[in-house]
């Protein structure tokens, strides 16, 4: 009676554990992160946009490259309490191409594993972009040109 009891209680710490750490991670992710890289192509700057439901993750990955840019919506996207994985479909020409991304999540970043189709993979490093600075900027920047000239 006394194990029956001792492994149901383990049972409900270990689920109750499990379900903490998979709220962290989603809370974690949700939002901007920007990234750049070297590849085959030459510099890659990414902004990726991710938003967290349970374990889905969604949201639009915007790439920006010598040869053009793309703006598509994340697939596939799930978030574990070891990490997250998506897909970026790109389309270059007539070309489909599946990205796929493994990742892990420490603070503000993310050490993403990138396989693009069968002919080439890269590592990079996304960082969570901080909204109150971005917008703290800009808001300085408008309030600059909006005000009155300083008196002599």
């Amino acid at each position: 009676m006394i194990m029956k009891t001792f492994i149901n209680a383990f049972s409900i710490a270990a689920c109750a554990l499990a379900f903490v750490g998979t709220a962290r991670a989603q809370a974690t992710v949700d939002g901007k992160w920007s990234a750049q890289f070297d590849s085959q192509i030459g510099v890659q700057k990414y902004t990726y946009d991710f938003k967290v439901d349970g374990t889905n993750l969604t949201g639009r990955a915007f790439g920006i490259r010598d040869n053009g840019t793309n703006d598509v919506a994340i697939t596939e996207g799930t978030i574990t309490t070891n990490g997250i994985f998506f897909v970026e479909p790109l389309k270059i020409e007539d070309n489909d191409i599946r990205i796929e991304y493994t990742g892990k999540v420490s603070g503000d970043e993310i050490k993403l594993h990138r396989k693009v189709g069968d002919f080439a993979e890269e590592d990079l490093v996304a960082k969570r972009v901080k909204e109150a600075t971005a917008t703290s900027g800009v808001e300085r920047a408008t309030a600059d040109t909006n005000s009155p000239p300083a008196k002599p």
